[in-house]
């Protein structure tokens, strides 16, 4: 192919010489090509690419192919339904609801009713009218040790940093939060000019790095968290134990999005790459972890106190439940997060292959606490590529009290899922630190669209709730919920995953047998569980020496 290429370019030169092609002519063939001798020849000698070594200049063509590869497939072949990781049939959707456009689609539905997960909510004969008194029901968060209560909405924004979003997208996010009445997650970036701008109410998460309450070493400072945590925008205090789309992996901030405002905000070296550590430092075991629940509510004047956490083994969060028995602290609320959450930069081998998935780690996390007698105390918060009104009423059956969006809050904010996130480059201002393309994102607009995609997501809950003949969301459970299991059989929520007796944990004669070997392993006074030894094939266990 190279001996093609040199013969191919030989032969243009000479027959535009032999062909007597005149002056204007030869100065437009010569333009075009003289870069592609050059470039073709540069190709032949250089060591780092074999196809474009041996198929000179035309070997460039699988570069070209490859960066129009997901725009072609995105926008002329893909289905409504088989986009990843959001398909354009829930992406249109969260437009048209944030545009105010009309959301009802023709002709039904475009999913396959037929396929093994297919799922429904089942309707009732006695279904009843959603009135405006219902749609502005909230959920209160605080348990008996807290003095400041919070009243929250059902549909909220998880967890995004400034530094990972411009600080347009957070002005956006917030003055909605602020129109719609709902509340802003900061992520663990810490709090921001742009997140006080608006007063949007603010859940303020405390990541490993300890963001905007740091010590030179990176350790936590309480002064510097009490200075902060008791500002009126921030209504409650989130831990980050770890994330869906990299749990066990600490947050990544690129050196290219660390300027200097955002280096001031979370105290750290401008332009530099920061990783968050994978584990807290301010605690070390389930029982020390309660302490520092304690530590920072009475810090932030007595406001509520949670924590976010993908669930891996489970043994670790029924170890935190035992600690939470045992010391009579407790969170206030729980946000779970699926392996199948979102982030700007991530581990592939992260991203695909750590973390509970939502479906189950709710189930989980909500048997648990049942199993405690924790859950009535504590508000379980489920985020997870919620983006629609059935995604929150399956979450809600499950157990979870209200949902967290990110990606679903992007896409109303104009994101076009181009897949750029850690670049810096993102084509509508929402995930880059360039001026010039944040610049785009106006504030304004775009606040607009946020509160808008929230109250037609949050409507069409409702309606749901109301279609299964239901007055308010706290009264959906896993019976209404369909799922098909196979070609010829369906089941309940309940059915697959059924309800753990209240308190049935607290009594060893009456441990289920689902958690045996957890309850045995999960230990007060220290994350990892005791070590156990599987001998036989009948599965026996005894304490390892």
């Amino acid at each position: 192919m190279r001996s093609i290429f040199v013969i191919a370019t030989v032969t243009a030169w000479v027959l535009m010489l032999v062909l007597g092609i005149k002056w204007p002519s030869m100065l437009w063939g010569s333009l075009l090509l003289i870069p592609i001798s050059l470039v073709g020849l540069y190709d032949m000698y250089q060591t780092k690419h074999a196809i474009r070594r041996n198929f000179p200049f035309v070997g460039r063509g699988r570069w070209v192919m490859e960066f129009f590869r997901p725009f072609l497939r995105q926008y002329f072949f893909e289905s409504e339904t088989d986009g990843v990781p959001i398909s354009r049939m829930f992406r249109s959707v969260i437009y048209q609801r944030a545009k105010g456009a009309q959301d009802s689609v023709p002709y039904g539905t475009k999913l396959d009713t037929q396929a093994v997960g297919y799922e429904w909510i089942g309707h009732s004969l006695a279904a009843i009218h959603a009135d405006k008194e219902t749609l502005s029901q909230r959920i209160v968060v605080g348990g008996e040790d807290c003095l400041k209560p919070y009243s929250a909405s059902v549909f909220n924004i998880s967890a995004m940093s400034y530094g990972a979003l411009s600080g347009n997208a957070i002005e956006a996010l917030n003055k909605g939060a602020k129109k719609g009445g709902f509340y802003h997650n900061t992520g663990e970036g810490s709090v921001s000019a742009s997140h006080l701008k608006h007063g949007g109410d603010l859940v303020w998460q405390i990541g490993t790095g300890y963001f905007g309450c740091r010590t030179p070493e990176g350790g936590f400072d309480a002064d510097s968290f009490a200075k902060t945590a008791v500002k009126d925008n921030i209504k409650m205090i989130e831990i980050k134990l770890s994330q869906g789309a990299k749990p066990g992996h600490g947050g990544i901030l690129p050196a290219h999005k660390n300027t200097i405002e955002i280096a001031q905000i979370r105290q750290v070296e401008p332009g530099t790459m920061v990783e968050s550590p994978p584990v807290h430092s301010a605690f070390s075991t389930p029982l020390e972890m309660m302490h520092f629940i304690k530590q920072l509510r009475d810090l932030s004047g007595g406001k509520p106190i949670g924590f976010k956490l993908c669930i891996g083994r489970k043994s670790e969060f029924i170890a935190l439940c035992k600690a939470m028995v045992q010391t009579k602290i407790q969170p206030d609320f729980i946000t779970v997060d699926g392996g199948e959450g979102g982030t700007g930069a991530a581990p592939l081998e992260y991203s695909n292959s750590v973390g509970m998935p939502l479906r189950e780690a709710l189930v989980f996390v909500v048997d648990v606490l049942v199993g405690f007698g924790l859950k009535k105390h504590i508000r379980v918060i489920a985020s997870g590529k919620t983006f629609t009104g059935f995604h929150l009423v399956k979450n809600l059956a499950l157990g979870a009290d209200m949902c967290n969006s990110a990606r679903g809050m992007m896409i109303a904010l104009g994101c076009v899922q181009s897949l750029i996130c850690h670049t810096n480059e993102c084509p509508t201002g929402i995930a880059t630190q360039d001026p010039t393309l944040a610049s785009g994102l106006v504030v304004g607009d775009k606040a607009t669209r946020i509160a808008r995609f929230h109250k037609g997501t949050v409507n069409a809950t409702f309606d749901l709730v109301s279609s299964a003949g239901l007055s308010n969301p706290n009264q959906l459970n896993r019976s209404h919920i369909y799922r098909r299991v196979s070609q010829s059989e369906i089941k309940r929520f309940d059915e697959i995953y059924p309800n753990l007796a209240e308190g049935c944990l607290l009594q060893e004669d009456c441990n289920p047998e689902l958690f045996t070997l957890e309850m045995k392993e999960a230990t007060v006074d220290c994350f990892m569980p005791k070590h156990y030894v599987v001998e036989g094939h009948a599965g026996t266990e005894k304490v390892a020496s």
